[in-house]
């Protein structure tokens, strides 16, 4: 269920960012749909692939974030039609700002988050 979850908010954030106007129509229910397909598509095959040898990059930092910007991209490519003139270039974008974001998250919460509280203690006291 862990693995799940996080594989579903790295894939949606990346499919809002990527998609054309998606800041600008951030309450819009079309591409909030779209990106919770992408990321419900991206979390099962993620699910699906730790029952493979592949699930020993999962263990690994880079590994990792190759893996979900893989998945990510081709759960892009199912959930719907590429909104730019080149048919992939929305859904390789959405994959590597999904491994982008699986990296910077591998960064910011191991060890339970250390570096967050860290900041948190420098900022606040």
């Amino acid at each position: 269920m862990r693995l799940f979850v996080q594989r579903f908010w790295q894939p949606t954030s990346a499919c809002m960012t990527c998609m054309p106007g998606s800041w600008g129509n951030v309450l819009s229910l079309v591409h909030w749909t779209i990106a919770l397909q992408t990321g419900l598509l991206t979390g099962v095959l993620a699910v699906l692939l730790t029952f493979t040898p592949a699930a020993k990059l999962y263990s690994h930092r880079y590994g990792n974030a190759l893996i979900v910007g893989c998945l990510t991209a081709l759960g892009d490519a199912f959930a719907h039609a590429s909104h730019y003139r080149l048919p992939v270039v929305e859904h390789v974008a959405t994959g590597v700002v999904s491994g982008l974001l699986a990296l910077a998250a591998s960064y910011l919460f191991e060890d339970r988050a250390r570096r967050i509280r860290a900041a948190w203690v420098r900022v606040f006291g």
